[in-house]
């Protein structure tokens, strides 16, 4: 439940052994290697080089290239995974032995070899189909045209022109060629636009283009359409033969042609059986790739390179282990040199460690700092609780938490934290008398009223005021425990000064302040409030004369005097945990609403109303949960960030990232899935 302890390390090994170093580094996954950039001794030592990318890890990228277009290719033609467990469990597990086996299967080399030649039949058959489908369509409405269409531009003494006219423009155009001694015959039936020929002694070619032009007649030559292929544009030779013939060969090519795609997209499919080795080995090539990356991104000599990086102290002797295996390579701590960034990573055990997901989303602490991970989860757990404050929507959550820790895969810290809330918002819901809303009072059973009368404290909607005051009292908690927290930090750091200005100085004033006011209620007896009230006088001179240490003196006092001004912002901050109890009254006055609907759908009759009430009580239950749980998680979230946090917590750290495995396909396991 603390910031883990780092060491400083170097490692030299000889280039020989610097690659299977690092892939023991890799499996081990404890040291965080810096590159040339980040490590000290590249500034120490400015002569030290870099090892240039080999040519090994060039072909490592390029395979990877490969397999990610073979992959990509695949899941087109793989047999899609159904059922909600392929959502919750999307990767593959697979034992370690299975795993080495694919790797060293030098065959799946040529699975991406017939990956690419399928892809490129595939791709040019879709473009050949694609392009006789237009012809086709083009030729459709020249069917009945017996006219080789080779004759149609072979006239000696006349000019002839096929195209198509818009339905609307052809009795007019029609018209106007006749009056020029020109001919126009309807070919095809009309269908938006009419298939002609126009026809003109070529003395008389210019008059009758323009007429053309200005009936928005669309131009048709007979000849084999452009094939685009691989950037080169194909022509293909004039059509000969009458449309009928054209149309008969172009079908039976469309056939062919349909017919190769479907044997391609067989292949295909057939080739997806072995998609999960592809995907095994493309993760494999990425790990590879990223020790090759660090090998060659880290200090180094001719002979030697140089791997400086961090290891978390009670990890160092695994660190050592390693390394000794390795005759020409020595490990050595080091100090870390003078404000230098050391990374961070936060260890919390059992219960608290789900709660990590919150400290991680705000981010890091700083090497120095607290983590606030064990602070924040009771009061992150209480809080989502009273938010939602109905025992029956914590089972609900509860169940579909251990459904999700069950069957899915990944980090599950988020499932856990959220279950364990939803634990503790079964008892704030026992407490406050909420299950499902008003259920157990809509039921009028005797044991089960009974039941619900001994576990409750209080019922917020018969005594607001009783949770009003619950939630300043905690809101107000929270903050003196946040203040805590940064006192005896800074002590423990023998920050003094600012210990005692920064944070003594407001515990003792805002709780002599409470005191005192406390007293004018009559809730503390008088002479005692009047007592915390002069002390109060002392922090606050402290606070307006010592908060700002920095500047002239004029500054000083006037940045003190707006710090002690701000006073009143603490109690803003008390203010907001008042959303703890608007949010838990919406969630029970939402579920009470939700269940005065159902009764009104029960009393329709027929067996109508009993299925209506059902619906009602499924639904509007379902999206209560979900809209309240939503609300609890932000809100609740909000008060840590806004609230909270900023008492005694500023974050910025950087995450520890030690060399490791990563697997973006597949799990390694026992079993295989």
């Amino acid at each position: 439940m603390a910031v883990a302890r780092m060491a400083k390390v170097i490692i030299v090994t000889h280039r020989s052994q610097a690659s299977d170093l690092l892939e023991a580094l890799q499996a081990e996954g404890i040291c965080q290697i810096l590159n040339a950039q980040q490590a000290m001794v590249s500034k120490d030592l400015p002569e030290l080089g870099t090892t240039a990318e080999q040519p090994n890890a060039k072909d490592i990228r390029e395979r990877i290239s490969r397999l990610e277009k073979s992959i990509a290719f695949l899941k087109n033609y793989a047999e899609p995974q159904k059922g909600l467990a392929s959502v919750l469990s999307p990767r593959a597990v697979i034992d370690e032995k299975s795993y080495n086996e694919v790797v060293a299967d030098a065959q799946i080399s040529n699975i991406t070899e017939q990956c690419s030649r399928l892809e490129e039949s595939i791709e040019k058959a879709k473009t050949k189909i694609e392009h006789l489908n237009d012809t086709l369509q083009m030729l459709y409405p020249w069917k009945s045209l017996e006219t080789p269409v080779q004759e149609i531009a072979r006239l000696q003494l006349a000019t002839c022109w096929a195209g198509l006219v818009p339905t609307q423009h052809f009795e007019q155009l029609k018209q106007k060629i006749i009056e020029i001694g020109a001919e126009i015959q309807q070919i095809g039936p009309p269908a938006g636009k009419n298939a002609c020929l126009v026809a003109s002694l070529k003395e008389n070619a210019g008059d009758v283009q323009k007429i053309l032009r200005s009936a928005e007649f669309d131009h048709v030559t007979f000849e084999g359409p452009h094939l685009v292929v691989d950037g080169k544009t194909e022509t293909r030779e004039p059509m000969t033969g009458t449309v009928s013939e054209l149309i008969d060969q172009h079908t039976k090519r469309l056939d062919r042609t349909q017919k190769q795609l479907k044997q391609c997209t067989e292949k295909a499919a057939v080739l997806s059986r072995n998609l999960l080795k592809i995907e095994i080995l493309l993760d494999h090539y990425n790990n590879l790739l990223n020790r090759e990356h660090t090998r060659d991104t880290a200090p180094a000599t001719e002979h030697t390179v140089i791997l400086e990086g961090w290891v978390r102290k009670k990890d160092f002797s695994r660190l050592e282990k390693t390394v000794s295996g390795f005759e020409a390579s020595s490990l050595t701590k080091i100090k870390p040199a003078k404000d230098e960034e050391i990374p961070v990573e936060i260890e919390n055990k059992n219960v608290i460690k789900p709660f990590e997901v919150i400290t991680r989303l705000y981010g890091m602490p700083q090497h120095f700092e607290v983590d606030p991970t064990s602070f924040l989860a009771p009061f992150f757990a209480l809080f989502f609780a009273l938010c939602l404050t109905d025992a029956g929507y914590g089972i609900v959550i509860v169940v579909l938490m251990a459904f999700l820790i069950k069957k899915m895969q990944g980090d599950k810290k988020l499932m856990w934290m959220i279950g364990i809330c939803s634990v503790v918002t079964v008892g704030a819901g026992a407490l406050t008398g909420g299950w499902f809303g008003d259920a157990v009072q809509q039921l009028n059973i005797g044991w089960l009223s009974a039941a619900r009368s001994r576990m409750i404290w209080f019922d917020p909607l018969d005594k607001p005021m009783n949770f009003f005051y619950l939630s300043l009292a905690l809101g107000y908690f929270q903050i003196m425990v946040g203040l805590v927290i940064a006192f005896g930090h800074n002590l423990k750091q023998k920050n003094f000064i600012t210990a005692i200005c920064d944070q003594l100085t407001w515990l003792v004033m805002l709780n002599s302040i409470v005191i005192f006011g406390a007293s004018k209620f009559g809730q503390v007896p008088a002479h005692v409030g009047s007592l915390f009230g002069k002390v109060a006088l002392v922090p606050a001179a402290i606070i307006f004369l010592f908060s700002h240490r920095e500047g002239g003196l004029g500054g000083r006092l006037g940045m003190g005097a707006y710090n002690l001004f701000s006073a009143i912002f603490y109690m803003g901050d008390v203010l907001s945990y008042l959303r703890l109890m608007a949010l838990g009254m919406v969630t029970a006055g939402l579920a009470m609403a939700i269940n005065v609907i159902a009764g009104i759908a029960a009393e329709i009759p027929y067996g109508i109303g009993f299925v209506l009430m059902i619906v009602v009580l499924v639904s509007g239950h379902g999206f209560n949960i979900a809209m309240s749980g939503l609300s609890a998680f932000v809100h609740t979230l909000r008060l840590q960030y806004v609230e909270f946090f900023p008492k005694f917590f500023v974050g910025g750290g950087r995450a520890f990232d030690p060399l490791s495995k990563q697997y973006k396909h597949i799990y390694i396991g026992k079993t295989r899935r």
